[in-house]
């Protein structure tokens, strides 16, 4: 019996099986793994969230720099024109109503043009300024206005992963909030423009010459146009490849504004190119160091602080200077005054107040506050001699005993025009004040009330002035137009107008010192030269150029008088002077007296008028012109 053999399965029956098996092992694997794999992104995506939210409700707003929030304080003039600042930055609070809306609306359309609908972080401006700066556009910040702020005022400008993190985070709870026009605010006043100007009303003096509230379009455009690259556009207006570029940037900032309908295609078709003004960051003036010397030490006082707290404290203090008489007075001081003598250097000190107010007008201390912050004006007292002679003479025609009679025979150049604003003013003596008013943002702090007292009766104010009232000599010829007349004789001739006021000057052969008094009812002028050799005194006699040293005070006395306008003294109604007794002496005081004003180390030889001759001697002594009396006044004695 034969018997068959099974044939064998065929071995492609069996590949088949087993890859038909495999797929589904890998069907069923892959399915788990990507089951696996979405459950463990999904749980660290609610992880992520949760932490995000943790982080979010840990994550506090953190209060502003020290640096951030200093203030620099600004100093005006009587008119509101920039006088200089005090404080470790160049920056100013201002609120965001005295921001004009078009500098604004410039700012946004430069640097966050989503400001007023993102949630303080915008993605898309992040993958805008990345697609601008591969495809070579104008460059933009990633970071919003918020963000920049956070960085900016509270944050460090660390360049780490966590920073960033924590800056958005930040951000976003600020948005939150806070309103966008605070955060807007904030950032205004914080942001660095270049030239050493953080926030955009230092900026707008840094450049312009004007405040935040002021600026232009145009201005508004270029400034805006500065943020994201200070350091390179501050040199605008001097470097031309620095301001084309930022001409182009300033059109691209105006073309935003348009289109998003901030400003009309008119005022775009008809915006020019800025020109700019260059101040030199935390600096000023030299001369006008004095000034915001005696105006900072006075608002201290004033506000009870000290001037370091008032220089980092943000305020804008008014004085009573006019700069424009300031500058004058400044330059015609270095015109006429010739350089030193073997060694020998001639000081001029100015004063001018108002008489009955007491406010200062005029205050030149010296020439150079770098290397003399000593100012000669308020704490150079000098021998005064026979300038207080009226007031000597006057007490001792009135009866008074000698004891009674003034002793302070080293008054400072303000302490003695103060005595000759006195008479100005009827009798009234007013101390001598630099500020009028203090802000703090929009918040006034301090208003200043002149401080009078009567220091002198109606028989002294007509005693004095009648003793300064010498007979007129014959007219000389002085400035083209002008009646003048010789003030000071014995020693040649100096020229003063012959218009209501008196005068004082004082001369000798051997004098140290020489005075100048002028003044009326509405301004009282007092001008005072002296010597130094080494900081011992020496005489000033040779070192006053063609004219002699009393014809040498004198002009420039009569100088800035007449660069003041002649104050009181305007055509035939001049003002009567204070206490003339009859018409006759109202008539005598609307011409011009004199009386001398040197100081002897013997005694001055003095004339019926008040002239007299010697030799003085410089002390540096004096209080500061804040507010305070300083002691007896050389009137005082007389009652």
């Amino acid at each position: 019996m034969s018997t068959r053999r099974r044939a064998p399965r065929p071995r492609l029956h069996t590949l088949r099986t087993y890859l038909r098996t495999l797929r589904t092992y890998l069907r069923r694997t892959r399915t788990r793994r990507l089951r696996r794999a979405l459950a463990t992104l999904l749980a660290l995506f609610l992880m992520a969230c949760a932490a995000l939210v943790v982080a979010y409700r840990m994550t506090g707003i953190p209060d502003p720099h020290p640096e951030t929030v200093s203030q620099s304080t600004v100093f005006v003039d009587a008119e509101g024109e920039y006088l200089g600042r005090r404080g470790p930055v160049d920056r100013q609070d201002i609120p965001l109503k005295q921001v004009p809306r078009h500098v604004q609306d410039a700012v946004i359309a430069a640097e966050n043009r989503s400001f007023r609908t993102d949630s303080g972080v915008a993605p898309t401006a992040i993958l805008r300024a990345a697609i601008a700066t591969v495809t070579g556009g104008e460059r933009q910040g990633g970071s919003t206005i918020t963000q920049q702020y956070v960085k900016n005022a509270l944050l460090t400008p660390e360049q780490s992963l966590s920073r960033k993190a924590r800056e958005a985070l930040i951000a976003v709870k600020l948005d939150r909030t806070r309103s966008k026009d605070d955060i807007l605010e904030g950032y205004l006043n914080t942001v660095y423009f270049g030239r050493g100007a953080a926030g955009v009303e230092s900026a707008a003096r840094n450049y312009f010459g004007v405040g935040a509230k002021d600026l232009t379009v145009s201005q508004g455009a270029a400034l805006a146009g500065i943020v994201n690259l200070p350091s390179y556009y501050e040199r605008a207006g001097a470097d031309a490849k620095v301001t084309g570029t930022l001409e182009r940037r300033w059109a691209w900032v105006l073309d935003a504004m348009a289109d998003s309908g901030a400003i009309s295609d008119r005022e775009r078709t008809a915006a020019r190119f800025p020109a700019f003004r260059f101040y030199p960051p935390g600096d000023t003036d030299g001369g006008r160091q004095y000034l915001i010397d005696a105006a900072s030490a006075e608002a201290a006082d004033r506000l009870g602080i000290t001037e370091d707290q008032l220089a980092r404290g943000g305020y804008k203090v008014h004085t009573t200077f006019d700069l424009g008489l300031q500058d004058e007075t400044a330059e015609l001081v270095r015109d006429r005054t010739p350089a030193g003598v073997k060694g020998a250097r001639l000081h001029t000190a100015v004063v001018a107040t108002v008489p009955g107010d007491g406010a200062v007008r005029v205050l030149y201390g010296g020439a150079d506050y770098a290397h003399q912050p000593f100012n000669d004006a308020v704490d150079g007292a000098v021998e005064a001699g026979t300038a207080t002679e009226p007031f000597t003479f006057a007490g001792i025609r009135l009866g008074e005993p000698l004891t009674d009679l003034p002793k302070e025979t080293a008054p400072t150049p303000m302490r003695l025009n103060s005595a000759y604003a006195t008479v100005a003013a009827g009798g009234t003596y007013a101390t001598p004040y630099t500020v009028t008013k203090i802000t703090r943002g929009d918040r006034t702090v301090h208003t200043a009330r002149p401080k009078t007292r009567t220091a002198m009766g109606e028989k002294e104010v007509a005693v004095v002035t009648e003793l300064m009232h010498g007979s007129l000599g014959p007219d000389t010829p002085g400035t083209p137009g002008t009646a003048v007349k010789p003030v000071a004789t014995g020693v040649g001739a100096a020229f003063l107008p012959v218009t209501s006021h008196a005068a004082g000057a004082g001369s000798g052969p051997g004098a140290r010192t020489v005075w100048q008094s002028v003044y009326s009812p509405r301004l009282a002028l007092t001008v005072a030269l002296f010597a130094e050799r080494g900081g011992k005194p020496a005489r000033v006699a040779g070192l006053t150029g063609e004219y002699p040293p009393a014809e040498h005070a004198a002009l420039q006395a009569g100088e800035v008088w007449r660069l003041a306008g002649s104050p009181g003294t305007e055509g035939p109604a001049a003002e009567a002077w204070p206490g003339a007794k009859s018409e006759a002496d109202a008539e005598a005081g609307a011409k011009a007296g004199t009386v001398a004003g040197t100081g002897a180390g013997a005694k001055g030889e003095g004339t019926g008028d008040g002239r007299g001759t010697g030799e003085a001697d410089v002390t540096r002594t004096g209080p500061p012109v804040g507010g305070q009396d300083g002691g007896v006044v050389p009137w005082e004695g007389a009652r």
